[in-house]
């Protein structure tokens, strides 16, 4: 390791990770070319588009205004983490993953992964068993550009992913009686 070079090592979408990255490498590169994970897609490189959005420790975060190496000791989610283990060998979507395939809430693709990351944290963070608002769902979305689909199909995605969370939660709450 030269001085150009420095180890770190993160958690990877549950997955502990070590690697050897150049210092100059925004986190972007890091998971792109360091580690294979592409589905965090760059496209303005300013922090602007919003297409390059993972989550670390939770929130969400611009990978390309951030070092990788700053990223020593985190925990990082891509759009390739947001589902989960179904535990028979398969995986389970997040609902806004779902929601954007019912919904069709994506056109050529380049920005979903960070709408993705964005709305999944948000929706995760709020209490399920309360309708979500339309100031919500433009605060979810309003980070993220998109060029093709106008965002009608985005925020409708949005809301169908929260009425699923808070079914599901009704149900929970049910099943817990």
């Amino acid at each position: 390791m030269t001085d150009t070079e420095r180890a770190i090592s993160v958690v990877v979408n549950g997955v502990p990770r070590e690697a050897t990255v150049p210092v100059r490498w925004l986190l972007s590169d890091a998971l792109r070319h360091g580690l294979g994970l592409t589905g965090t897609h760059v496209g303005c490189e300013h922090g602007v588009c919003g297409s390059c959005t993972v989550l670390v420790d939770g929130q969400p975060t611009r990978s390309c205004l951030v070092l990788a190496v700053q990223m020593d000791g985190h925990e990082i989610t891509t759009v390739e983490g947001l589902s989960r283990s179904d535990n028979r060998g398969g995986q389970v979507l997040h609902p806004i993953q779902e929601a954007f395939r019912e919904c069709h809430a994506l056109q050529c693709g380049f920005c979903t992964p960070g709408f993705l990351t964005t709305i999944a944290a948000g929706l995760d963070a709020r209490d399920p068993s309360v309708e979500i608002t339309d100031e919500e769902v433009d605060e979810l979305v309003g980070g993220n550009l998109c060029r093709c689909t106008g965002y009608a199909n985005i925020k409708k995605a949005c809301r169908h992913a929260a009425a699923r969370m808070r079914d599901a939660a009704a149900t929970d709450v049910e099943a817990a009686r």
